[in-house]
């Protein structure tokens, strides 16, 4: 799994600490999988074969699958 990290405005920072039982990173990867999702049934309905393309490639664990987008 990839790591990443994310800017959040202090005063958020503060309240999430409040909620230390909460596991934020569990959430924001949600939030970026949803988006990601998203995406791909935008890209879908635009071009079927790109999105199979790209989906194949995620499946089996290509790490360059952003140059799928290049072409």
């Amino acid at each position: 799994m990839t790591n990443m990290t994310i800017a959040i405005p202090a005063e958020i920072h503060t309240l999430m600490k409040k909620y230390s039982e909460v596991k934020w990173s569990e959430i924001a990867r949600k939030a970026v999988e949803q988006k990601v999702k998203e995406l791909m049934e935008l890209e879908e309905k635009r071009d079927p074969l790109r999105k199979y393309a790209l989906k194949h490639a995620l499946d089996s664990g290509w790490s360059a699958a952003d140059e799928l987008f290049e072409f």
